[in-house]
């Protein structure tokens, strides 16, 4: 009976922890810090449930790499400003495989969000290149690297995807989570070509994985998209919020949606 008892209350704790890391999250969900134009991508991206998935809560140390303009900024960093600790890794001129002049307008603007509230005063901008040996955060400092929305395969195939997961990996305490949100390429494409459409199949990420040292934990459909039929003219930026289409196909693409994205947790082994 001790035993029991000790069981449930165990199950009772963790409810309890889940529950409320998840008003955590909705609490910075609603951060005065976040754009309307941000907040409307909620309902298609679901970053509640992303992050619990992740095991991101307030106590955690957070690699995001490649913020961009800082769409998870926005939440990590009032999740994270008062017991955790953020290292936003963004562009780094060591990566020549995107125009300079992109990467620098990228880094400066997010560099401006960083300085326009008091909140993001405890973010850590590093730098990460697939291809290059650059440290993301000190090794072995991160309960959980994110890497959401990268299309990290177009730069040079599975040499980009292995540099990145080893760099990862190198982040990460032993233990610590990976979580990958990238746009999954269906079955009946493989024969298609992934650099140009940004559609990779799971089952890579999956093989790359486990070969850097990756245990495999779950995987996640919260990010399915049935309208998203993966053949579109411009690959995954047709749809939003890229929308690289004609004007008068812009409609058309809106009311798809965006892309279907894999939903992958990775755990670096504990020993």
């Amino acid at each position: 009976m001790l035993t029991k008892f000790f069981r449930v209350s165990l199950l009772l704790l963790a409810s309890h922890a889940s529950f409320t890391t998840s008003a955590d999250i909705n609490q910075a969900l609603l951060h005065e810090v976040r754009t309307a134009e941000n907040k409307v991508r909620d309902d298609a991206r679901k970053p509640l449930q992303t992050l619990s998935f992740f095991d991101v809560t307030p106590q955690s140390t957070v690699v995001e790499v490649w913020p961009g303009s800082g769409w998870y900024t926005e939440i990590l960093a009032p999740l994270l400003a008062d017991k955790g600790k953020l290292y936003a890794a963004h562009f780094s001129d060591k990566f020549t495989l995107l125009p300079a002049d992109y990467m620098q307008k990228g880094r400066t603007a997010f560099q401006t969000k960083l300085a326009s509230h008091p909140v993001y005063k405890n973010v850590t901008v590093t730098e990460f290149a697939p291809l290059a040996g650059i440290a993301i955060a000190p090794a072995a400092s991160a309960d959980v690297v994110l890497s959401i929305r990268n299309q990290l395969y177009m730069f040079d195939g599975e040499n980009s995807l292995k540099h990145a997961l080893a760099n990862f990996y190198q982040a990460l305490k032993p233990g610590g989570v990976l979580g990958v949100v990238a746009p999954r390429l269906p079955d009946q494409l493989l024969t298609s070509d992934w650099k140009k459409t940004g559609y990779v199949p799971q089952q890579l990420w999956l093989k790359l994985a486990k070969e850097t040292g990756f245990d495999f934990e779950a995987s996640n459909d919260l990010l399915i998209n049935p309208k998203d039929t993966a053949d579109h003219p411009s690959g995954i930026w047709s749809l939003p919020p890229s929308l690289a289409v004609d004007e008068k196909d812009k409609a058309k693409y809106r009311a798809i949606g965006e892309v279907t994205q894999m939903v992958l947790k990775f755990r670096k082994p504990r020993n």
